[in-house]
């Protein structure tokens, strides 16, 4: 059975994690799910992605020690992605939600991070207890300091303590907490809004907000009026570009062929 489900909608791929008990992530899970998400970022007809997970306890947990314990390997082969699909999945341009409908721990954080946007149901847990096993919640102690502030980050990398939607919201790091009922019909409304979007926009932001994680100021602002992020160049020279202006001009919706 295949963990994978997939719903498209349009330009909206929904991917659900579902593997029971607790939708844990063992090697060959991983490399499934870097198999959809490289398959959405390779789609032209695809927009937007959310990745959720199956049932209403479980978002994901991360690791699947019991995979682990029967051999999987922690270096082994996580697929194209990275571990979840996501994390080190290059060029993915295009935006993503991560709806969390309940316990999200360690390496399912992680994942949840990967995402542009966190909609949590309010029952919703989250933590990164890798420190009480002696391990490293590597991805997270690169990603969690740069969503909320860094002694908020290091209190709970370090202490592994649990927290709920409410107080994630409060740091920055939920976009919405909203009732486990309506978490889906709220991401798939999110998703709609984005999707009705300019692509090639979305693309360039991507592009440029990851190339300036690393750049000085004025060097990322170069690179973007000198036309040296490839998206931005597509942007600027595509016909979405001048659609965006006529339809000012004329007061109407614009019609993105993402062209």
């Amino acid at each position: 059975m295949d963990p994978i489900k997939t719903r498209r909608e349009g330009a909206i791929l929904e991917v659900t994690l579902d593997r029971p008990k607790a939708n844990a992530i063992d090697l060959k899970t991983s490399v499934r799910m870097g198999e959809v998400f490289a398959g959405f970022r390779d789609d032209p007809e695809l927009r937007v992605a959310i990745i959720t997970g199956g049932g209403e306890k479980f978002f994901c947990p991360g690791w699947d020690l019991k995979a682990a314990a029967d051999g999987d390997a922690v270096d082994g082969n996580y697929g194209v992605g990275g571990f979840g699909g996501l994390q080190e999945l290059r060029g993915l341009n295009k935006p993503v939600i991560a709806a969390v409908n309940g316990i999200c721990c360690g390496g399912g954080l992680e994942l949840a991070l990967s995402a542009d946007m966190i909609l949590a149901a309010d029952h919703a847990t989250f933590a990164l207890p890798e420190i009480r096993s002696g391990t490293v919640a590597d991805a997270a102690s690169v990603k969690l300091p740069k969503r909320i502030p860094y002694h908020i980050a290091m209190e709970l990398l370090l202490t592994g303590r649990w927290f709920d939607a409410v107080e994630g919201k409060g740091w920055g790091l939920i976009n919405e907490v909203v009732p486990a009922g309506q978490l889906m019909d709220r991401a798939w409304e999110l998703a709609r809004l984005l999707a009705s979007g300019p692509p090639l926009v979305y693309a360039a932001i991507k592009e440029i907000v990851r190339d300036a994680e690393d750049a000085k100021f004025q060097d990322a602002m170069n690179r973007i009026t000198k036309r040296q992020l490839h998206s931005v160049d597509v942007l600027y020279a595509s016909e979405d570009q001048l659609e965006g202006a006529r339809a000012f001009a004329e007061k109407r919706d614009p019609v993105w062929k993402g062209k």
